[in-house]
Protein backbone atom coordinates (compact mmCIF):
# COMPACT_ATOMS: atom_id res chain seq x y z
CA UNK A 1 0.00 0.00 0.00
CA UNK A 2 1.60 3.93 -0.67
CA UNK A 3 2.08 5.32 2.00
CA UNK A 4 0.83 9.12 1.85
CA UNK A 5 2.65 12.61 2.29
CA UNK A 6 1.38 16.04 1.70
CA UNK A 7 4.33 17.59 0.39
CA UNK A 8 7.09 15.19 -1.91
CA UNK A 9 10.22 16.75 -3.02
CA UNK A 10 12.20 15.19 -5.40
CA UNK A 11 16.11 15.82 -5.24
CA UNK A 12 18.30 16.84 -2.39
CA UNK A 13 20.70 19.82 -3.84
CA UNK A 14 20.35 23.05 -2.76
CA UNK A 15 16.92 23.50 -4.10
CA UNK A 16 15.18 20.12 -3.09
CA UNK A 17 16.75 20.49 0.72
CA UNK A 18 15.70 24.42 1.30
CA UNK A 19 12.38 23.29 0.22
CA UNK A 20 12.47 20.72 2.95
CA UNK A 21 13.78 22.92 5.76
CA UNK A 22 10.77 25.61 4.57
CA UNK A 23 8.29 22.74 4.24
CA UNK A 24 9.30 21.09 7.43
CA UNK A 25 9.23 24.49 9.53
CA UNK A 26 5.67 24.55 8.29
CA UNK A 27 4.71 21.61 9.77
CA UNK A 28 3.95 19.87 6.29
CA UNK A 29 6.52 17.29 7.30
CA UNK A 30 7.71 16.47 3.76
CA UNK A 31 9.23 13.62 2.04
CA UNK A 32 12.49 14.06 0.17
CA UNK A 33 13.56 11.35 -2.00
CA UNK A 34 17.51 12.33 -2.16
CA UNK A 35 17.88 10.33 -5.34
CA UNK A 36 20.90 7.44 -5.76
CA UNK A 37 24.15 7.32 -5.13
CA UNK A 38 24.76 5.24 -8.12
CA UNK A 39 23.71 7.69 -10.67
CA UNK A 40 25.26 10.58 -12.24
CA UNK A 41 22.23 12.86 -12.28
CA UNK A 42 20.38 12.84 -9.78
CA UNK A 43 23.03 11.72 -6.88
CA UNK A 44 21.86 12.92 -3.04
CA UNK A 45 23.26 16.54 -2.75
CA UNK A 46 23.73 17.20 -6.52
CA UNK A 47 26.06 19.04 -8.51
CA UNK A 48 27.92 20.30 -5.37
CA UNK A 49 28.83 16.95 -3.93
CA UNK A 50 30.96 17.24 -7.19
CA UNK A 51 32.31 20.63 -5.79
CA UNK A 52 35.63 21.24 -3.15
CA UNK A 53 35.24 24.91 -2.35
CA UNK A 54 32.81 27.19 -2.93
CA UNK A 55 33.02 30.54 -2.14
CA UNK A 56 30.21 32.37 -3.21
CA UNK A 57 27.67 30.93 -0.73
CA UNK A 58 26.08 33.73 1.97
CA UNK A 59 27.48 32.89 5.25
CA UNK A 60 31.05 30.84 4.60
CA UNK A 61 33.51 33.72 4.53
CA UNK A 62 36.58 31.29 4.93
CA UNK A 63 34.43 29.03 1.80
CA UNK A 64 33.07 25.31 2.32
CA UNK A 65 33.49 22.68 0.17
CA UNK A 66 30.40 21.42 -1.67
CA UNK A 67 29.93 18.14 0.54
CA UNK A 68 29.90 19.98 3.15
CA UNK A 69 27.57 22.47 2.75
CA UNK A 70 25.24 19.45 1.52
CA UNK A 71 25.58 17.90 4.78
CA UNK A 72 24.37 21.02 6.68
CA UNK A 73 21.57 21.69 4.43
CA UNK A 74 20.61 17.85 4.85
CA UNK A 75 21.22 18.23 8.80
CA UNK A 76 19.47 21.35 9.00
CA UNK A 77 16.37 19.94 7.16
CA UNK A 78 16.04 16.83 9.33
CA UNK A 79 16.16 19.18 12.51
CA UNK A 80 12.84 20.48 11.45
CA UNK A 81 11.17 16.85 10.87
CA UNK A 82 11.86 16.27 7.05
CA UNK A 83 12.13 12.31 6.35
CA UNK A 84 15.15 12.40 3.76
CA UNK A 85 15.24 8.84 2.07
CA UNK A 86 17.81 8.12 -0.32
CA UNK A 87 16.27 6.42 -2.58
CA UNK A 88 15.09 7.12 -6.62
CA UNK A 89 11.55 7.92 -8.41
CA UNK A 90 11.64 6.26 -11.65
CA UNK A 91 7.93 7.43 -12.57
CA UNK A 92 5.93 10.01 -11.44
CA UNK A 93 2.09 10.22 -12.43
CA UNK A 94 0.60 13.64 -12.17
CA UNK A 95 -2.53 13.28 -14.12
CA UNK A 96 -4.64 12.99 -11.13
CA UNK A 97 -4.60 14.17 -7.44
CA UNK A 98 -3.09 12.49 -5.08
CA UNK A 99 0.08 12.32 -7.89
CA UNK A 100 1.80 8.84 -7.32
CA UNK A 101 5.52 7.94 -7.03
CA UNK A 102 7.09 4.73 -7.92
CA UNK A 103 10.50 4.26 -6.42
CA UNK A 104 13.51 1.96 -7.67
CA UNK A 105 12.44 -1.31 -7.41
CA UNK A 106 8.71 -0.84 -7.01
CA UNK A 107 6.20 -1.98 -9.64
CA UNK A 108 3.13 -0.48 -7.89
CA UNK A 109 2.96 2.85 -6.81
CA UNK A 110 5.10 3.53 -3.44
CA UNK A 111 3.87 7.26 -2.82
CA UNK A 112 0.83 9.16 -3.08
CA UNK A 113 1.32 13.22 -2.97
CA UNK A 114 -0.97 16.19 -1.97
CA UNK A 115 1.87 18.84 -3.37
CA UNK A 116 4.82 17.67 -5.09
CA UNK A 117 7.98 19.48 -5.76
CA UNK A 118 10.15 18.48 -8.39
CA UNK A 119 13.86 19.78 -7.80
CA UNK A 120 15.71 17.02 -9.78
CA UNK A 121 18.61 19.34 -10.90
CA UNK A 122 20.45 19.33 -14.45
CA UNK A 123 23.59 17.63 -15.14
CA UNK A 124 26.92 19.12 -17.30
CA UNK A 125 27.22 17.87 -20.69
CA UNK A 126 30.43 16.30 -19.98
CA UNK A 127 33.72 15.00 -22.98
CA UNK A 128 33.88 11.75 -21.44
CA UNK A 129 37.59 11.77 -22.50
CA UNK A 130 40.75 10.14 -19.91
CA UNK A 131 41.46 11.68 -16.90
CA UNK A 132 37.91 14.00 -17.02
CA UNK A 133 36.48 11.84 -14.76
CA UNK A 134 39.59 12.39 -12.45
CA UNK A 135 40.76 15.77 -12.11
CA UNK A 136 36.99 17.10 -11.82
CA UNK A 137 36.99 19.58 -9.47
CA UNK A 138 40.69 19.55 -9.32
CA UNK A 139 41.77 21.86 -12.00
CA UNK A 140 38.47 20.88 -14.78
CA UNK A 141 34.91 22.71 -13.65
CA UNK A 142 31.26 23.27 -15.55
CA UNK A 143 31.32 26.67 -14.11
CA UNK A 144 33.28 29.68 -14.76
CA UNK A 145 30.73 31.98 -12.10
CA UNK A 146 31.93 29.25 -9.33
CA UNK A 147 34.77 28.53 -10.05
CA UNK A 148 36.68 31.16 -11.96
CA UNK A 149 38.18 33.02 -8.95
CA UNK A 150 40.75 29.95 -8.43
CA UNK A 151 42.82 30.85 -11.27
CA UNK A 152 44.24 33.97 -10.80
CA UNK A 153 46.93 34.23 -13.10
CA UNK A 154 46.54 31.54 -14.91
CA UNK A 155 46.36 30.28 -18.10
CA UNK A 156 42.99 28.12 -18.61
CA UNK A 157 41.18 26.72 -21.64
CA UNK A 158 37.16 26.64 -22.24
CA UNK A 159 35.78 23.71 -24.68
CA UNK A 160 32.32 24.61 -26.82
CA UNK A 161 31.66 27.32 -29.07
CA UNK A 162 28.28 28.53 -28.19
CA UNK A 163 27.38 31.56 -26.66
CA UNK A 164 27.74 29.34 -23.02
CA UNK A 165 31.28 28.91 -23.92
CA UNK A 166 32.06 32.63 -24.73
CA UNK A 167 30.28 33.77 -21.52
CA UNK A 168 32.46 32.00 -19.88
CA UNK A 169 35.56 33.12 -21.59
CA UNK A 170 35.14 36.36 -21.56
CA UNK A 171 34.08 36.27 -17.70
CA UNK A 172 37.37 33.87 -17.13
CA UNK A 173 39.55 36.87 -18.65
CA UNK A 174 39.10 38.79 -15.13
CA UNK A 175 41.38 36.24 -13.54
CA UNK A 176 43.31 34.48 -16.19
CA UNK A 177 46.32 35.66 -18.34
CA UNK A 178 45.23 33.61 -21.48
CA UNK A 179 42.19 31.90 -22.47
CA UNK A 180 42.27 29.61 -24.90
CA UNK A 181 39.13 28.51 -26.15
CA UNK A 182 39.04 25.15 -27.84
CA UNK A 183 36.69 24.53 -30.84
CA UNK A 184 35.79 21.36 -33.01
CA UNK A 185 35.40 23.48 -36.00
CA UNK A 186 36.50 26.22 -38.04
CA UNK A 187 33.70 28.74 -37.00
CA UNK A 188 31.85 29.86 -33.77
CA UNK A 189 28.49 28.31 -33.29
CA UNK A 190 27.49 31.42 -31.07
CA UNK A 191 25.65 34.57 -31.74
CA UNK A 192 26.92 37.56 -33.85
CA UNK A 193 27.44 39.90 -30.73
CA UNK A 194 29.55 37.03 -28.49
CA UNK A 195 31.68 36.20 -31.45
CA UNK A 196 32.77 39.69 -32.01
CA UNK A 197 33.21 40.33 -28.18
CA UNK A 198 35.60 37.21 -27.87
CA UNK A 199 37.73 37.16 -31.14
CA UNK A 200 38.51 41.06 -30.31
CA UNK A 201 39.18 40.31 -26.51
CA UNK A 202 43.32 40.62 -26.39
CA UNK A 203 43.01 37.41 -23.73
CA UNK A 204 41.02 35.11 -25.95
CA UNK A 205 42.47 32.89 -28.50
CA UNK A 206 41.35 30.26 -30.17
CA UNK A 207 42.22 26.32 -31.27
CA UNK A 208 40.32 25.66 -34.17
CA UNK A 209 39.34 22.60 -35.57
CA UNK A 210 40.56 20.90 -32.31
CA UNK A 211 38.68 18.07 -30.35
CA UNK A 212 39.91 17.29 -26.84
CA UNK A 213 41.12 13.45 -26.16
CA UNK A 214 42.53 13.68 -23.09
CA UNK A 215 42.44 16.08 -19.62
CA UNK A 216 46.42 15.89 -18.50
CA UNK A 217 47.43 15.24 -14.84
CA UNK A 218 48.25 13.19 -12.09
CA UNK A 219 46.32 15.50 -9.57
CA UNK A 220 46.13 18.58 -10.87
CA UNK A 221 45.27 20.04 -14.32
CA UNK A 222 48.68 20.50 -16.07
CA UNK A 223 47.22 19.61 -20.01
CA UNK A 224 45.02 19.24 -22.98
CA UNK A 225 45.47 16.86 -25.23
CA UNK A 226 43.87 17.92 -28.48
CA UNK A 227 43.55 16.21 -31.72
CA UNK A 228 43.10 17.88 -35.24
CA UNK A 229 39.69 17.28 -36.47
CA UNK A 230 40.85 17.15 -40.00
CA UNK A 231 44.29 15.44 -40.15
CA UNK A 232 43.83 13.66 -36.55
CA UNK A 233 47.47 14.92 -35.74
CA UNK A 234 47.93 15.34 -31.78
CA UNK A 235 49.24 18.03 -29.64
CA UNK A 236 49.09 19.13 -26.33
CA UNK A 237 48.08 22.30 -24.82
CA UNK A 238 49.40 23.42 -21.59
CA UNK A 239 47.12 24.72 -19.63
CA UNK A 240 46.42 24.75 -15.63
CA UNK A 241 42.93 24.70 -15.92
CA UNK A 242 39.57 23.46 -18.03
CA UNK A 243 35.80 24.70 -18.33
CA UNK A 244 33.82 22.21 -19.85
CA UNK A 245 30.94 24.79 -21.40
CA UNK A 246 29.26 22.50 -24.00
CA UNK A 247 25.67 22.24 -22.49
CA UNK A 248 23.59 21.14 -20.02
CA UNK A 249 20.82 18.55 -19.90
CA UNK A 250 17.69 19.10 -17.14
CA UNK A 251 17.06 15.97 -15.51
CA UNK A 252 13.11 16.11 -16.64
CA UNK A 253 12.98 12.40 -16.93
CA UNK A 254 9.88 11.99 -14.81
CA UNK A 255 7.60 14.83 -15.57
CA UNK A 256 8.42 15.04 -19.64
CA UNK A 257 5.26 14.67 -21.28
CA UNK A 258 3.02 15.60 -18.18
CA UNK A 259 4.21 19.36 -17.71
CA UNK A 260 5.09 21.87 -19.78
CA UNK A 261 8.49 22.27 -20.93
CA UNK A 262 10.67 25.13 -22.79
CA UNK A 263 12.33 24.09 -25.95
CA UNK A 264 15.46 23.65 -24.23
CA UNK A 265 13.86 21.14 -22.13
CA UNK A 266 13.58 22.93 -19.00
CA UNK A 267 10.01 22.52 -17.11
CA UNK A 268 8.39 26.26 -17.64
CA UNK A 269 7.36 27.92 -14.41
CA UNK A 270 4.85 31.23 -13.49
CA UNK A 271 4.47 32.86 -10.81
CA UNK A 272 7.17 31.46 -9.16
CA UNK A 273 7.06 28.04 -8.95
CA UNK A 274 4.03 26.81 -10.35
CA UNK A 275 4.02 24.55 -13.38
CA UNK A 276 1.02 24.38 -15.91
CA UNK A 277 -0.34 21.60 -13.42
CA UNK A 278 -2.28 22.42 -10.37
CA UNK A 279 -0.03 21.41 -7.28
CA UNK A 280 3.43 20.62 -9.35
CA UNK A 281 5.93 22.67 -8.46
CA UNK A 282 9.62 22.81 -9.39
CA UNK A 283 12.36 24.83 -8.63
CA UNK A 284 16.42 24.98 -8.79
CA UNK A 285 18.35 23.54 -12.33
CA UNK A 286 15.29 21.86 -13.61
CA UNK A 287 13.79 25.23 -14.17
CA UNK A 288 16.21 27.18 -14.63
CA UNK A 289 18.94 27.33 -17.57
CA UNK A 290 20.03 31.10 -16.88
CA UNK A 291 21.86 31.44 -13.42
CA UNK A 292 22.78 28.40 -12.15
CA UNK A 293 24.33 28.54 -8.35
CA UNK A 294 23.78 27.10 -5.64
CA UNK A 295 22.20 30.20 -3.94
CA UNK A 296 19.34 30.89 -7.08
CA UNK A 297 19.07 27.04 -6.52
CA UNK A 298 18.37 27.58 -2.75
CA UNK A 299 16.37 30.60 -3.14
CA UNK A 300 13.97 29.01 -5.74
CA UNK A 301 13.50 25.83 -3.16
CA UNK A 302 11.97 28.39 -0.92
CA UNK A 303 10.00 29.77 -3.43
CA UNK A 304 8.41 25.90 -4.26
CA UNK A 305 7.86 25.22 -0.46
CA UNK A 306 6.04 28.25 0.20
CA UNK A 307 3.63 28.43 -3.31
CA UNK A 308 3.16 24.51 -2.11
CA UNK A 309 1.93 25.66 1.54
CA UNK A 310 0.02 28.11 0.29
CA UNK A 311 -1.32 26.08 -2.59
CA UNK A 312 -2.42 23.36 -0.01
CA UNK A 313 -4.18 25.73 2.23
CA UNK A 314 -6.10 27.25 -0.87
CA UNK A 315 -7.03 23.16 -1.45
CA UNK A 316 -8.40 22.91 2.62
CA UNK A 317 -5.15 20.18 3.03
Amino acid sequence: MSEHTRVLIIGSGPAGLTAAIYSARAQLAPLVIEGEPSSTSDQPGGQLMLTTDVENFPGFPEAISGPELMAKMREQALRFGAELRVNKVHRLDVSSRPFRAWLTGDDEPSVEADAVIVATGAQSLMLNVPGEERLLSHGLSTCATCDGFFFRGQEIAVVGGGDSALEEALFLTRFATRVTVVHRRDALRASRIMRDRAIAHEKIHFAWNSRVVEVLGADRVTGLRLADTRSGEERTLDVTGVFVAIGHTPNTTIVTGQVDLHPNGYVRTTEGSRTNVEGLFAAGDVQDDVYRQAITSAASGCVAAIDAERWLESQGI
